[in-house]
C-alpha cells in the first residue's frame, strides 16, 4: 500500500508524507470556507425520500440536495435543474445513510478525462466500491477536491483507530476501506492505487465535492454491499 503523502498540485513543489497507510493521498491548496448561507441546513429522517409504495422519491431527494447548495451559496445553474443532475439510494432503501446526488460535467471516454459533482447530505455515504479495469477503459483513477462543507473518505490500508463506527452496521461484513482521511474546502485526496476499494461520508454540514478523473465506464463499478442497484 502507499502512504497519505501530503503534496502540492498544479506545479507547485512536493510536500511531506504524513505517514498513515494507505492508498489516497493529499495536499491542501487553499484555506477556510466562505459564502455559506446564515441558514440552518435542514435535517431529515429516511422515510422521507420513500414513497407510500416505498419506492425512492427522487424529486424530494434532489429537493434536499437544492437546499443544501442554497446553505453553502453554491449556485443552482440550469444544468443542476435538469435530468444530467441525479440522486440515488443505490437500491438499499437506507437514503440517508446511503446515497448521494452527482452531475457529470464532463465524461470523455476518447481523451480519458472525467469532471464530477459529488453532493451528501450529513453523515451520507457512498456506497464502498471500486473501479476496475474494462474494454473501453483502464481502471479509473480519481482526485477529489472538497468545495463546500467537509467529508470523510476512506480507503484500504491500516484502519484509523474508531473507524468503526462510522461503517452502518449491514454493511459491515463487507467492507474493507478503513483508513480515514478528512477533507475541508480547498483539500484535495486522490486515489493512488488502482481497483482499489473506497467510499466517502459526508461531514457535520454535508459536503459538496469536485471530483477530477480518468474516463468514467459503468461496466467497471465493483460494489462490496450485495444488491446494489446503480
Amino acid at each position: 500500500m502507499t502512504n497519505f503523502n501530503r503534496r502540492e498540485v498544479l506545479g507547485l513543489a512536493a510536500g511531506a508524507a504524513v505517514g498513515m497507510s494507505g492508498l489516497i493521498s493529499g495536499c491542501n491548496v487553499c484555506g477556510k470556507e466562505t459564502n455559506m448561507s446564515s441558514g440552518k441546513l435542514k435535517t431529515y429522517k429516511n422515510e422521507d425520500f420513500y414513497k407510500a409504495d416505498g419506492s425512492f422519491d427522487q424529486e424530494k431527494a434532489k429537493q434536499a440536495y437544492y437546499e443544501l447548495m442554497e446553505y453553502h451559496g453554491y449556485p443552482i445553474v440550469d444544468r443542476l435543474k435538469g435530468e444530467e443532475f441525479w440522486a440515488i439510494d443505490f437500491g438499499l432503501g437506507r437514503f440517508t445513510e446511503i446515497g448521494m446526488a452527482g452531475i457529470f460535467w464532463v465524461n470523455n471516454e476518447r481523451d480519458s478525462y472525467f469532471g464530477h459533482e459529488i453532493y451528501l447530505l450529513p453523515g451520507q455515504r457512498i456506497t464502498e466500491h471500486a473501479h476496475v479495469k474494462t474494454a473501453a477503459a483502464g481502471p479509473k483513477m480519481e482526485a477529489w477536491q472538497c468545495r463546500h462543507g467537509s467529508c470523510y473518505l476512506y480507503g484500504e490500508g491500516t484502519p484509523t483507530p474508531g473507524v468503526e463506527k462510522d461503517i452502518p452496521e449491514a454493511d459491515k461484513p463487507h467492507w474493507i476501506a478503513k483508513t480515514r482521511k478528512f477533507i475541508t474546502p480547498g483539500q484535495i485526496e486522490q486515489l493512488d492505487v488502482p481497483e482499489s476499494k473506497h467510499w466517502m461520508m459526508g461531514g457535520p454540514e454535508g459536503v459538496i465535492v469536485t471530483e477530477y478523473a480518468t474516463y468514467h465506464d459503468n461496466d467497471g463499478l465493483r460494489f462490496s454491499t450485495p444488491g446494489i442497484k446503480f
